[in-house]
């Protein structure tokens, strides 16, 4: 963790500005290891970062109070300027992409992050057969599905991470920055539910709390077994809706997928077209870059209610340096 700042900053204390002041689905991601944090004293608030070239990469937009997020966004912009950077800035949330705009970036849609409103969820009527019948599939298998203690279960589903890392090639790679991770200080706040065949872990989903205007959990890090029956999955996410239905959670997030629900209409004022035209281009032929195409089907089995745009900005003009900045501290090149 690195630190830019005139005083003392600590994980729980970017923790409670994201629990006081954000309203990004994905926020509690700003916790990750290898972020790094800019704050100033005079204001409450951070900004999230990775350094990468000649530029930082911002993970939402300032976590702050209202009316002084375009201030700490400045200060965040001349101290990149300082040190000879240019800022890109990705999953920004509509309010943030307009005040990115009017602070003269260069702002455009690339993705969306896609919710379902658990007082109203169901998986009743012909709509979703296939997803029940997975369910059932998975479990008649037998599989179980538990709420895990992250300690208890860590070194197995650490064994289950590299072998799903095998079965995606030998040049995979984890992403990382736009996606969880298990462990260090802020496991005890996620949620860990484990599916289990025999008591050997066949996949995994941890849920990171969701903050602001619809406050529940963020589906997060998964895996499964390659080998394993189709519907692993979706049986540790039901099991994983009931328990939060059962405690009174609002809502159940599934992130961020670039490349997808993307309208013109929702472009703010002075979007790049070239750039626009180059996500489009990404939305059709970029499975190679990023599997969105995948993460969308498994996100649209659960009828979400809620798609949410996500944006981009770039310090002055979009540029593809910058946006291939992204990609490259995601892990994803």
């Amino acid at each position: 963790m690195s630190i830019d700042t005139a005083g003392p900053v600590t994980l729980e204390s970017v923790r409670r500005v994201l629990e006081s002041h954000s309203d990004n689905p994905s926020a509690f991601l700003a916790l990750n290891s290898g972020n790094s944090y800019f704050t100033v004293p005079d204001l409450d608030g951070v900004v999230v970062y990775r350094p990468c070239g000649g530029h930082l990469v911002q993970f939402g937009g300032p976590f702050a109070p209202a009316g002084v997020r375009g201030e700490l966004l400045a200060r965040f912009r001349a101290f990149a300027e300082a040190s000879g950077k240019r800022v890109v800035a990705i999953q920004l949330q509509r309010v943030d992409a307009e005040i990115y705009a009017e602070s003269g970036f260069a702002v455009n849609q690339v993705g969306a992050s896609y919710a379902v409103d658990l007082a109203a969820f169901t998986v009743r009527g012909g709509r979703f057969v296939r997803l029940r019948n997975k369910v059932s599939r998975a479990l008649r298998s037998g599989l179980t599905v538990v709420e895990a203690d992250h300690g208890e279960w860590a070194a197995a589903l650490t064994e289950l991470d590299a072998a799903w890392l095998r079965s995606k090639g030998r040049h995979a790679k984890p992403l990382e920055f736009l996606v969880g991770e298990r462990g260090g200080p802020a496991q005890p706040h996620r949620r860990l539910f484990v599916g289990l065949i025999d008591g050997v872990p066949a996949g995994y989903v941890s849920y990171s709390p969701v903050y602001g205007s619809r406050p529940g959990w963020l589906h997060d890090l998964s895996r499964r077994r390659a080998d394993g029956p189709p519907g692993i999955m979706e049986a540790i996410n039901m099991a994983a809706i009931d328990a939060f239905r059962a405690e009174g959670a609002a809502w159940l997030h599934f992130g961020f997928t670039p490349f997808t629900g993307l309208d013109a209409g929702l472009e703010v004022p002075g979007a790049s077209g070239w750039f626009a035209r180059l996500v489009r281009l990404l939305a059709r032929h970029g499975a190679a870059v990023y599997p969105a195409g995948t993460q969308l089907a498994y996100k649209s089995k659960w009828a979400p209610h809620a798609v949410l745009p996500e944006y981009v900005a770039f310090s002055g003009r979009a540029g593809l340096t910058g946006f291939l900045r992204v990609f490259k501290v995601s892990n994803a090149l």
